[in-house]
C-alpha cells in the first residue's frame, strides 16, 4: 500500500511539474528575462502586459494617460541601456564594436541607443502617437556562434520578400554578417492591417558582432526596436516576428526562432 501510495504521488508531482514548464515556457507566455532556460534560439519581445498569460499590448489612444503606462512599461527595463554601466560592475568591459572592429577578449559590444531611431523615451517610443515601438531580444546562449544569410543569392525561399531585398541592395557585404528580423502579420488581413513597419537599427537585425554571447560581467542583450507606424485601430492584429540565421529554426509550437504577440490601437 506504501508503496502504491508513494507512486501515485510521484506521478502527482510529476505532471503538475510538467504543467508548470509548459505554462512557464509555452509560447503564449513571453518572459524578457529567462536567460539561459532554453538551448535554441528564441526571440522575447517587449513591452510585457499586465497579465503574464496574455500577449496582448492593448494601446487606448481615448485615455490620454494610457501612452505614460507602456511608456514606463518599457523604461522599467531599458533604463539599464540609458544609464551607462559604468553605474554597474560591469562597466569597465563596455567596448565600441563595428563590423570591422570586434571585441576583445574579456569584453562585450556597447548598445547603442542611438540606432534606435525615433524609438526612444523622449518620443514616448511613439505609443503617445498610436505609432507603438515594439523592442525584441534574443535569449542569451553562452557560446551559440550564428550561420549567416549573407549570401544574397542564396536566401531561404520562405523568407520575406522585403527582407531579401533588404539584403541584396541596401547593405554592405559585412553587414550582412547579421541576424535578420522580419515582423508581419500572421495572415494576409493583418498584414493589411498592420500597415508600413520600420526596423532600428536600419539593417533590420541584430549585428553579428554582438555573438557569440559569453557571459561577461555587466553584458547587455543587443536589441531590435520594431515601430508600427499606422496600424488599423480598433482591430487586435496578429503578429509574428522571426529571427533568420542557417541555424535558427522557426517552430510556432515552443516558439524558437520567433515570437506572435497582438496590437490593438483603440
Amino acid at each position: 500500500m506504501g508503496k502504491v501510495l508513494y507512486l501515485m504521488v510521484s506521478g502527482m508531482l510529476a505532471a503538475s511539474l510538467a504543467i508548470c514548464m509548459w505554462v512557464f515556457s509555452g509560447p503564449g507566455n513571453q518572459e524578457w528575462n529567462n536567460e539561459g532556460l532554453v538551448d535554441v534560439p528564441r526571440l522575447n519581445f517587449l513591452p510585457l502586459p499586465d497579465d503574464k498569460k496574455s500577449t496582448l499590448i492593448r494601446l487606448q489612444m481615448s485615455n490620454k494617460t494610457n501612452h505614460v503606462k507602456w511608456t514606463d512599461n518599457l523604461m522599467s527595463f531599458l533604463d539599464k541601456y540609458y544609464v551607462p554601466s559604468m553605474k554597474e560592475k560591469g562597466g569597465r568591459n563596455i567596448y565600441a564594436c563595428s563590423y570591422d572592429t570586434l571585441p576583445p577578449e574579456g569584453r562585450f559590444c556597447d548598445v547603442d541607443i542611438r540606432a534606435w531611431g525615433p524609438c526612444i523615451r523622449e518620443n514616448y517610443f511613439g505609443y503617445n502617437r498610436g505609432s507603438p515601438c515594439v523592442f525584441l531580444k534574443m535569449n542569451m546562449m553562452n557560446g551559440w556562434v550564428p550561420e549567416y544569410y549573407n549570401d544574397p543569392n542564396d536566401l531561404p525561399e520562405h523568407m520575406p520578400e522585403q527582407l531579401k531585398n533588404h539584403i541584396r541592395f541596401n547593405l554592405t557585404r559585412s553587414e550582412r554578417d547579421s541576424i535578420w528580423i522580419s515582423c508581419q502579420g500572421e495572415n494576409p488581413a493583418d498584414t493589411e492591417f498592420l500597415g508600413p513597419v520600420q526596423y532600428y537599427p536600419s539593417i533590420q537585425g541584430f549585428p553579428g558582432y554582438y555573438f557569440p554571447y559569453k557571459k561577461i560581467e555587466g553584458y547587455l542583450s543587443p536589441l531590435v526596436a520594431v515601430q508600427f507606424r499606422t496600424p488599423t485601430t480598433g482591430l487586435v492584429i496578429n503578429i509574428e516576428c522571426k529571427a533568420w540565421a542557417k541555424n535558427i529554426k522557426h517552430n510556432r509550437d515552443d516558439g524558437s526562432g520567433m515570437v506572435q504577440f497582438q496590437l490593438l490601437v483603440a
